[in-house]
């Protein structure tokens, strides 16, 4: 297969040398609006540099990653239905609803594949969490914990670029809490803090959250995060049954220790980000893409899942906003 990678910062320099060692991959096509990163990344992995996005969709390749920037993703997206070549594209498909939903009528209208990055659907952990709440291990699930903090804020550039906590972060939380679950959220209650540096309350956003969420059979969630995590990258979740309970993300590198006797103690080498985290569950995404791609299996994330995700977050932010509960109902999940 030939391969286009759109966008070679550093989550498209990972899935560049994460395709490039997969033997149904014969060549890459890489691009970026910064050229001598793109140049960079192709003199490394020996792939072809193209000079830009419409060399990429004209040079005949089999399917694109698409790891631009944000604000880029929906169009490229659609360009990709329009050319009926299959796509892998990190999330968000858009940080709007509308936006949102006009790719995913491309590409439904085009026939053609859509997978997306939430990569927790791939980690071990996740999936054995998803098996035991599904095979009735764990009993009648009562309650879900989950978090996600990271180390350091991103440039305050950035920032404004983002989405926000919710939209950037949360998001993956969420999209967990549905498939691990397998159950709809119904009800948010989100608040947010920005008593942190002076970057969050200039872009309007907040650098620490916390969220209540009602899940449609009535178990309750909880799901928190920050961006001021100095000891470390700390991902988990837990879920809670009449039966018995589960925790994913606890390891010799969680970032934390035991504040009484006979607990952990700090850890030597705490998780420093997502990237290095999750970095085996980047390799089963792709990897799964490619097998979608050969017709060899259906697609496990599709644009409908990041859809669901991503009103979630609306509500969330509607939620802090208005200070209230906020219904899903409330939340469009199709045209205006």
């Amino acid at each position: 297969m030939r391969i286009g990678v759109i966008g070679t910062g550093r989550i498209g320099a990972l899935h560049a040398h994460v395709l490039s060692r997969h033997s149904e991959v014969g060549s890459l096509v890489v691009t970026d609006t910064d050229q001598d990163r793109a140049q960079e990344i192709g003199q490394r992995l020996g792939a072809t540099v193209a000079p830009g996005v419409n060399e990429v969709f004209n040079w005949g390749v089999d399917a694109v990653v698409i790891t631009a920037s944000t604000s880029a993703h929906s169009d490229l997206i659609r360009r990709a239905a329009r050319y009926g070549l299959p796509a892998f594209c990190e999330k968000p498909i858009a940080l709007d609803l509308w936006s949102t939903l006009e790719a995913i009528a491309d590409v439904e209208a085009a026939g053609t594949v859509l997978q997306m990055g939430f990569q927790r659907r791939f980690d071990a952990a996740h999936a054995a969490a998803r098996e035991a709440v599904w095979s009735g291990r764990l009993g009648r699930l009562h309650t879900v914990r989950a978090l996600t903090a990271e180390p350091a804020p991103p440039p305050a550039g950035q920032l404004a670029l983002s989405g926000g906590l919710y939209r950037d972060v949360l998001i993956h939380d969420f999209d967990t809490l549905r498939w691990v679950t397998g159950r709809e959220v119904s009800e948010v209650y989100a608040a947010g803090s920005a008593a942190g540096p002076a970057m969050f309350r200039d872009a309007g956003e907040v650098d620490t959250a916390a969220v209540v969420l009602t899940l449609d059979d009535g178990t309750l969630a909880t799901v928190t995060g920050t961006r001021l995590n100095g000891s470390g990258y700390d991902q988990r979740m837990e879920l809670a049954g009449e039966l018995d309970q589960v925790v994913v993300g606890l390891d010799e590198r969680t970032p934390f220790f035991s504040a009484g006797p006979g607990g952990p103690s700090a850890a030597e080498k705490p998780w420093t980000g997502f990237l290095e985290r999750f970095a085996p569950a980047y390799q089963a995404e792709l990897y799964t893409f490619l097998d979608v791609v050969r017709g060899a299996r259906p697609n496990p994330c599709d644009g409908r899942q990041a859809l669901e995700a991503l009103r979630i977050a609306e509500a969330c932010e509607l939620s802090r906003r208005e200070r209230r509960p906020v219904h899903l109902g409330e939340i469009p999940d199709g045209p205006r």
